[in-house]
This record gives C-alpha cells, structure tokens and sequence, in this order.
C-alpha cells in the first residue's frame, strides 16, 4: 500500500505538471463548471433573497384577519358588522389593547396601481389604505423623510424600494394614481422587508378615490397574548365563528409572509434545477471530452509509467484527481462570479396581491455549498470514464502509435 499511495502522488504530480501544456483544454473544462455554478447559484440566490424579504415582513405578534375564504388579501373581504362586533367584545379576544382602550387594529384594503418606470415601461405596484393605527403594526417600519399621511387626505408614504425604483416619487411631489393626483409626503423604511415594495395612504382616502367605499380586505391585530402570541392567536380564533356575516380566519402575519414566501421560492427552484441540471450534463459531456483528450495526449506517459512498474489504480486515481480537482477550481470560480454578480443585485416579481415585490438577491452560505456541490459532481461523474481508460491503457499500442515502439 505505502508503494501504491507513492505511485499515486507521483502520477498526480506528473498530470498537474503537465497542464500548462494543455492550459486551452483544461481551461474550457474549468469555464463550463464555472458557468454551472454560477447560474445555479443565480437562482438559488433568488430564492433566498425573495424568502428573506417576505419573512422579515411577518411578526408573531401580529395576525391578519381574512374573510371570504381564502388566505390571501387578495379576494379577501371582512364585512362592517363584524369588525364593529369584534371592536365591541371583551377584552378577552386576543387582541392587544391601544392607549385609548380600543383593540389595536388596522382596517386594510390593497389596489393595484400602474405606475411609469422609465420610458413607456409601466408597473404594477400596491396601494395600501390602511387607519392610521396600519404603520405602527409593523414594528420595523420607520419614517426615513417626511411624515405619516392624514386621515382623509390624498396624500401618500411611499416604501424606500419604490421611491428608489421610480422616478417622480420624491417628498412634496405629487403623482396620478387611478384617477386622483396624490402628494407624496414621506418615504420610510422597513428593515428591506416586502412593506418597502408598497405605498400606503388613508383607508377612506384609497376607498373614496378607487370607488370602494365600505370595502376591508383585511383587519391587522396586535395579539396579546402575554408573551405567548400562540394562545392569543387560538383566543381570537375562538371568537371569529361568532362574529356576523361571512366566516373569517386569522393567520400569524409570519405565518402568511412565510406560506408567500414558500410557493414563489418553490416556482423559482422548479425553473432553477432542471435548467441548472441540464446543463451540468453538458458540463460532464464536456469534462468527459475533456478527460479524454487529455488521456490520449498523455497516453506515453502513463504508458511509459506503467512499464515501470506502476500499477492500474494509481493511474486511474490520478486521472480522477485531476478532474475533480479542475472542477473544483469551476466551482470556485462560479461561485466567486455569483458572489460578486449576484449578490444584492436588485431584482422584482409579482408578489402575493399581483403587484410588483422587489428583493435582493442573497449568495449565502448554504447556495454557495449547494451549488459547489453540483460543480464537485460534475467532476467525480466526468472524470470516472477517463480514469477507467487511463487504467485500461494498452501499453503497446499506445507507445506504437507515438512511435516509440518497434
């Protein structure tokens, strides 16, 4: 064994060696697993960022109140009665209470509004009406300019990823939205979550101005729960089939950002994987080739080797060695390409209320693990044929056919 590990180290220094002489074929074997990685670690990336974004939005501490059915705001629709029923019950509901004794709640409605972005491009994005209790529900929302929108005003607070994206959105300025001209009195902030992807404004003025008059989406409680927001959520649930009109469901707000996030980061994987593996099998065709070639270049030498008494196994394993170790150079050049190309670039999707959510794509440790991994494969399954022939060589032909044999 000692003898064949040495055989091993020897050959592995005799095939690196020889790389500068085949710099041109090597080098295309490192590019295409390096072009792998870095478009699976481009999707992966997306995932992540987009996951980050809605889950940083949700808080246990606060639960979203959603008729008609569904669990989604959109198509959700909370009747008059039974928010007054609910405003009206004891203390015991669950809901936390504000300074003035009433639940700490927030009437909701979402309408989708275009906007201009650059020439002739136009985009989707939410307009949020909301009661003036709606900013203080999130706990990560700060004003960065300007001032919170009056009761009953056309006047607009616009998310920091929307008045960074859009031209026009600048404090004091004023912007059509439906029909209405809206001033823009405020931008904040809200920790990059995917409340920085919207625009909020008065519920009364959004229902006026929109023709919804009456019309609530959603209701966003505060649950008090005593530091258990769990059996404050089971409180309320156990309240709402009293309540008028159509059936309601609460959810955790964490609860409903984290379901977004897992369908849209799930859709983004579905695309991501098969296109990443179709390719990866180029990437061992190539590596394949690639190996190959190299074998036949270096057919004397591993012949000359084995006519001196070298064995199959280190043969095979330097020529497996060598593969793996180009493919790991791939992956690192893949994943420093992603690093720097990717992560925290800016990008946008149509978010859970079919209006635009930007997000930041995010190069994490578990992407870049995930996509060196498949860079590795791509070496260990590309590199096993080769091996198998550098061992198998036929050592007369091979030096025949340089002619080094008579």
């Amino acid at each position: 064994m000692p003898s064949t590990l040495k055989q091993t180290f020897l050959m592995i220094r005799v095939n690196l060696g020889s790389l500068p002489r085949r710099l041109w074929i090597s080098l295309s074997m490192v590019l295409s697993v390096a072009l792998v990685v870095a478009v699976l670690s481009g999707f992966l990336a997306m995932a992540r960022g987009f996951e980050a974004v809605l889950a940083s939005a949700g808080s246990p501490d606060i639960a979203v109140i959603l008729g008609g059915g569904t669990n989604q705001e959109t198509g959700s629709e909370v009747p008059a009665e039974a928010i007054r029923s609910l405003a009206a019950m004891s203390a015991d509901t669950g809901i936390a209470r504000d300074g003035a004794g009433g639940p700490a709640l927030s009437r909701e409605t979402v309408v989708p509004v275009d906007v201009r972005q650059g020439e002739g491009v136009e985009q989707t994005l939410s307009l949020r009406g909301m009661d003036p209790a709606g900013p203080g529900l999130r706990e990560r929302a700060r004003l960065s300019r300007g001032r919170l929108f009056s009761p009953g005003a056309r006047e607009i607070v616009v998310g920091a990823r929307v008045a960074d994206a859009f031209p026009g959105f600048a404090v004091g300025e004023t912007i059509r939205l439906g029909a209405l001209d809206w001033r823009i009195i405020g931008h904040f902030t809200s920790g990059g979550s995917a409340f920085e992807s919207e625009i909020w404004a008065d519920l009364e003025a959004v229902q006026s101005a929109f023709d919804r008059q009456g019309q609530v989406q959603s209701l966003r409680v505060r649950l008090d729960g005593g530091g258990d927001p769990a059996r404050a959520l089971a409180a309320l649930r156990d309240r709402l089939p009293a309540l008028p009109g159509m059936p309601l469901v609460a959810v955790s707000e964490a609860d409903l950002y984290a379901g977004q996030a897992e369908r849209t980061e799930s859709l983004i994987r579905l695309f991501g994987w098969p296109i990443a593996l179709l390719m990866a099998i180029g990437a061992a065709a190539g590596a394949l080739n690639t190996m190959m070639s190299s074998v036949s270049d270096r057919s004397v030498e591993i012949a000359t080797l084995r006519l001196l008494g070298f064995a199959r196994l280190p043969a095979f394993a330097a020529t497996w060695v060598e593969a793996v170790l180009l493919s790991v150079a791939g992956a690192g050049l893949g994943v420093f390409a992603s690093k720097l190309g990717f992560d925290g670039w800016q990008a946008s999707t149509m978010g859970a209320n079919n209006t635009r959510m930007a997000f930041q794509l995010d190069v994490t440790l578990d992407v870049v693990f995930t996509a060196g991994l498949l860079g590795l494969a791509i070496g260990i399954l590309g590199g096993a044929l080769p091996a198998i022939a550098a061992a198998r060589l036929p050592l007369t032909s091979a030096l025949q056919a340089r002619g080094e044999w008579r």
